[in-house]
This record gives structure tokens, C-alpha cells and sequence, in this order.
């Protein structure tokens, strides 16, 4: 059994800045690729940032420049520092990663944190 658990969540105000964790627990021998996605109201989820386990990553261009996607292996955890936040960031914010346990390599979900942007 795999877990992701996200925290950092919040309201900011335009302009302000958030970091976002995901720390994976359970029976894992090792994690491929991590990622974050988001989805807004009425709008499909969409990939925000994603970095692989040798740390390379990727991200969306409406978050280049902004958005910086982290990872400690060591802990499992995977890291997004948004600044510059625009109202349009708004979303729920979801974990994702690829883990490998004892049986099987399956991509795991996290449950989501709320980022609200407004002043």
C-alpha cells in the first residue's frame, strides 16, 4: 500500500507565493517519476510540473518562470514553490507518482490541496 500525502495548501494574494509538498510512504523500493497537476473548476486536470528521479524536469508555459518542482529522494518527497501567483493558479493541487513497490509499478494519487489566488 502507497500513500501521498500533500500539505502547503492555502489563499495567497496576487503575487504572493506557496510550497507544496508530497511525501510518499508505504511499502516502496523505489519512485520513478514525480509530478503535480492541477484542475480548476468546469476545467480539466492538467499537468503543472513533473521532474524524474534523476532530476529533470518539465512544466507547463503558463508556470515557466514561476513554478520550480523539487524532489528529496531520501524522503520520498517531491516539492512545488510557486511565485508570482496569478488568480488563474487557482486549483486543486494533486501529487502524483510512479512508485515501484515489492509487486508492482503502479502511479499513485494524492487527494489534492486547495491553492485559491485573490485578493
Amino acid at each position: 500500500q502507497v500513500q501521498l500525502v500533500e500539505s502547503g495548501g492555502g489563499l495567497v494574494q496576487p503575487g504572493g507565493s506557496l510550497r507544496l509538498s508530497c511525501a510518499a510512504s508505504g511499502s516502496i523500493v523505489s519512485i520513478n517519476g514525480m509530478g503535480w497537476y492541477r484542475q480548476a473548476p468546469g476545467k480539466e486536470r492538467e499537468l503543472v510540473a513533473a521532474i524524474t528521479s534523476g532530476g529533470m524536469a518539465n512544466y507547463a508555459d503558463s508556470v515557466k518562470g514561476r513554478f520550480l518542482i523539487s524532489r528529496d529522494n531520501a524522503k520520498n518527497t517531491v516539492y512545488l514553490q510557486m511565485n508570482s501567483l496569478k488568480p488563474e493558479d487557482t486549483a486543486v493541487y494533486y501529487c502524483n507518482a510512479g512508485v515501484q513497490t515489492y509487486f508492482r509499478t503502479n502511479y499513485y494519487w494524492g487527494h489534492g490541496t486547495q491553492v485559491t489566488v485573490s485578493s
